[in-house]
Protein backbone atom coordinates (compact mmCIF):
# COMPACT_ATOMS: atom_id res chain seq x y z
CA UNK A 1 0.00 0.00 0.00
CA UNK A 2 1.47 3.30 -1.03
CA UNK A 3 1.49 6.18 1.37
CA UNK A 4 0.76 9.76 0.44
CA UNK A 5 1.84 12.44 2.83
CA UNK A 6 0.04 15.73 2.41
CA UNK A 7 -0.59 18.60 4.72
CA UNK A 8 -4.21 19.64 4.98
CA UNK A 9 -5.86 22.42 6.90
CA UNK A 10 -8.41 21.10 9.37
CA UNK A 11 -10.53 23.27 11.62
CA UNK A 12 -9.37 23.09 15.26
CA UNK A 13 -12.84 22.08 16.45
CA UNK A 14 -12.78 19.15 14.04
CA UNK A 15 -9.37 18.07 15.36
CA UNK A 16 -10.78 18.12 18.89
CA UNK A 17 -13.74 16.01 17.81
CA UNK A 18 -11.40 13.58 16.07
CA UNK A 19 -9.33 13.24 19.23
CA UNK A 20 -12.42 12.54 21.34
CA UNK A 21 -13.78 10.01 18.84
CA UNK A 22 -10.42 8.32 18.53
CA UNK A 23 -10.34 7.87 22.30
CA UNK A 24 -13.81 6.25 22.23
CA UNK A 25 -12.85 4.05 19.28
CA UNK A 26 -9.48 3.19 20.85
CA UNK A 27 -7.73 4.27 17.64
CA UNK A 28 -5.19 6.91 16.75
CA UNK A 29 -6.53 10.01 15.01
CA UNK A 30 -4.75 8.88 11.85
CA UNK A 31 -6.31 5.40 12.02
CA UNK A 32 -9.74 6.91 12.70
CA UNK A 33 -9.45 9.20 9.67
CA UNK A 34 -8.28 6.29 7.48
CA UNK A 35 -11.21 4.19 8.69
CA UNK A 36 -13.69 6.99 8.00
CA UNK A 37 -12.30 7.58 4.52
CA UNK A 38 -12.35 3.83 3.71
CA UNK A 39 -15.98 3.56 4.83
CA UNK A 40 -16.96 6.67 2.86
CA UNK A 41 -15.32 5.36 -0.32
CA UNK A 42 -16.95 1.93 0.11
CA UNK A 43 -20.36 3.59 0.60
CA UNK A 44 -19.91 5.69 -2.55
CA UNK A 45 -18.82 2.62 -4.54
CA UNK A 46 -21.95 0.75 -3.42
CA UNK A 47 -24.15 3.72 -4.30
CA UNK A 48 -22.53 3.91 -7.73
CA UNK A 49 -22.98 0.16 -8.32
CA UNK A 50 -26.65 0.34 -7.34
CA UNK A 51 -27.25 3.20 -9.77
CA UNK A 52 -25.80 1.29 -12.76
CA UNK A 53 -28.13 -0.02 -15.43
CA UNK A 54 -28.25 -3.76 -16.11
CA UNK A 55 -26.11 -3.27 -19.24
CA UNK A 56 -23.52 -1.22 -17.33
CA UNK A 57 -23.33 -3.93 -14.65
CA UNK A 58 -22.77 -6.58 -17.33
CA UNK A 59 -20.05 -4.44 -18.93
CA UNK A 60 -18.35 -3.96 -15.56
CA UNK A 61 -18.54 -7.69 -14.83
CA UNK A 62 -16.95 -8.47 -18.19
CA UNK A 63 -14.21 -5.91 -17.54
CA UNK A 64 -13.45 -7.47 -14.13
CA UNK A 65 -13.30 -10.94 -15.69
CA UNK A 66 -10.97 -9.69 -18.42
CA UNK A 67 -8.65 -8.23 -15.78
CA UNK A 68 -8.41 -11.62 -14.03
CA UNK A 69 -7.51 -13.59 -17.16
CA UNK A 70 -4.04 -15.10 -17.54
CA UNK A 71 -2.56 -13.15 -20.44
CA UNK A 72 0.10 -15.80 -21.02
CA UNK A 73 -2.41 -18.60 -21.55
CA UNK A 74 -3.57 -19.21 -25.13
CA UNK A 75 -5.82 -21.77 -26.80
CA UNK A 76 -6.39 -22.52 -30.44
CA UNK A 77 -9.59 -21.47 -32.19
CA UNK A 78 -10.64 -25.14 -32.38
CA UNK A 79 -10.18 -25.60 -28.61
CA UNK A 80 -12.21 -22.45 -27.99
CA UNK A 81 -15.06 -23.59 -30.24
CA UNK A 82 -15.08 -27.07 -28.67
CA UNK A 83 -15.50 -25.52 -25.23
CA UNK A 84 -18.42 -23.45 -26.48
CA UNK A 85 -20.20 -26.58 -27.67
CA UNK A 86 -20.02 -28.27 -24.26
Amino acid sequence: MSKIKKLIDIDKSLVTKLKVLSAFEDLSVKALMEKAIREFVEKKEIERMESLSKEEKEDLGLLLLMQQVDKDSFVTEDEFLLELLK
